[in-house]
């Protein structure tokens, strides 16, 4: 077991790669009562054209595939997942994003139950015909509730835009089309070639003994058999270079939204410390330009632009990155027009200063130091970070060596008029 201190932290990690491929790496933090486990495949509602394990051709699967598993996971033939939990004292819960599925515990006692627990139902599927029917009911009402959410198909919205040929742009639960077409097996396949331990991370943070949790871990993982690791392929079908500049629908809202997109190209740094601290970098760029005391927020504020609804955010994951901003507004079009014309003079833009830099990154470091208190933010941190060897806990020393010249190498790479798009959610007209 590797063990990786942060002095300036006073944090130590301990880091395995058991024989079956599982990564697991533990946290204790002593001065906590509560213990969080989090166990994650690197598998999301984006990977559903692969080649399954033990065949040679690629398939292709129902969108929704990876979030329809993630809720039958919890339902084995004789007892509920849940239920087990709770009976021993834990809460659980469980998420898919666009290339990862994760299932956690929460607790403060009976440690080495809920762990036990939290490996077994995970590595053991239970699916039938019938099961999956039922399902389908109750997750097409979860997709028919997102439609009615206005934010949620603005940022679907920009995404269609920006990704048209890419699964990206699906809703992470798929369509009520598309989950109608889940088959038992299908579930199997993707199970069996995604839910692999190699493919698979483990994070324990809390009050934990490392080597007596190593062991446990190691011993459960040994007592099971799996298939001979196999490289995962994935394909993405479709023109993913080409965006849509420009595109509206109309719901019942009563103020207009819109959000400005851009699409980031495919090149990006190899290493995980440079891809970090590129990461970090467009975050203080966006923050410079439209962060709530710049000059430029505070005067579309002024004109009644924007309000207290604007936001922005960069996603960088496996096979994507982007940005998007905005919020409701009275002037979609002004707004959307203002806010690429900031995003194209980002170079030579008044706001990209060494003073504002320096502030924000104080200001970053604070917030990061201050998530660190939260086990649940240290561990999905973890579990989702991109960057091979480099860790949460890097973090800090990254931002603090950041320059102007990061962030505007960041703007010169990533902002182009050909890679920006816009979306608008208008009110229905009523007659």
């Amino acid at each position: 077991m590797e063990k990786k201190e942060y002095a300036k932290l006073h944090e130590t990690l301990y880091q395995e790669t058991l024989p079956n491929g599982l990564q697991v790496t533990l946290l204790p933090k002593n001065d906590f009562h509560k213990i969080y486990g989090l166990f994650t495949t690197n598998y999301g509602s984006i990977d559903n054209e692969f080649v399954p394990l033990g065949a040679n051709e690629f398939v292709h699967v129902p969108d929704g595939v990876a979030h329809f598993l993630e809720h039958k996971m919890f339902e084995k033939e004789t007892v509920d997942v849940f239920q087990i939990f709770g009976k021993q004292g834990a809460s659980a819960n469980a998420f898919t994003s666009f290339t990862r599925t994760s299932y956690l515990f929460s607790s403060t006692n009976h440690v080495n139950e809920n762990l036990q627990t939290l490996l077994d139902f995970v590595q053991q599927p239970y699916f039938t015909e019938a099961t999956v029917t039922k399902e389908k009911g109750i997750i097409a009402q979860e997709i028919q509730m997102y439609q009615d959410d206005p934010n949620w198909r603005l940022f679907f919205g920009i995404l269609g835009n920006l990704y048209p040929q890419h699964p990206l742009s699906i809703d992470i639960a798929g369509t009520v089309e598309s989950i109608n077409q889940i088959t038992a097996q299908d579930l199997y396949t993707c199970y069996h070639t995604f839910y692999h331990p190699s493919n698979m991370n483990l994070f324990v943070v809390g009050d934990i003994s490392p080597m007596q949790i190593m062991e446990l871990i190691s011993n459960n993982q040994a007592s099971k058999s799996f298939a001979p690791y196999q490289e995962i392929r994935r394909r993405f079908s479709g023109d993913t270079r080409k965006i849509r500049t420009k595109s509206q629908i109309s719901m019942e809202i009563n103020r207009p939204k819109t959000l400005v997109g851009i699409k980031g190209a495919d090149t990006l740094p190899e290493r995980g410390i440079d891809l970090l601290r590129y990461q970090i970098a467009a975050n203080l760029l966006f923050q410079m330009l439209f962060g709530n005391t710049s000059r430029n927020y505070l005067r579309l504020y002024d004109q009644g632009l924007l309000d207290d609804s604007f936001g922005y955010e960069f996603n960088l994951d496996r096979e994507f990155h982007f940005a998007d901003f905005g919020g409701d507004t009275s002037d979609p079009d002004r707004l959307a027009g203002e806010l690429i014309d900031i995003l194209l003079s980002a170079e030579k833009s008044s706001e990209i200063t060494e003073r504002n830099l320096e502030l924000l990154k104080k200001k970053m470091i604070g917030k990061h130091l201050q998530a660190l208190n939260s086990l649940e933010y240290i561990a999905n941190q973890f579990s989702q970070m991109q960057f091979g060897s480099v860790t949460l806990f890097d973090r800090m020393e990254i931002i603090e060596n950041i320059q102007l010249s990061d962030c505007l190498s960041v703007a010169k790479q990533l902002i182009h008029s050909e890679a920006i798009s816009r979306f608008t959610l208008l009110p229905n007209i009523k007659e």
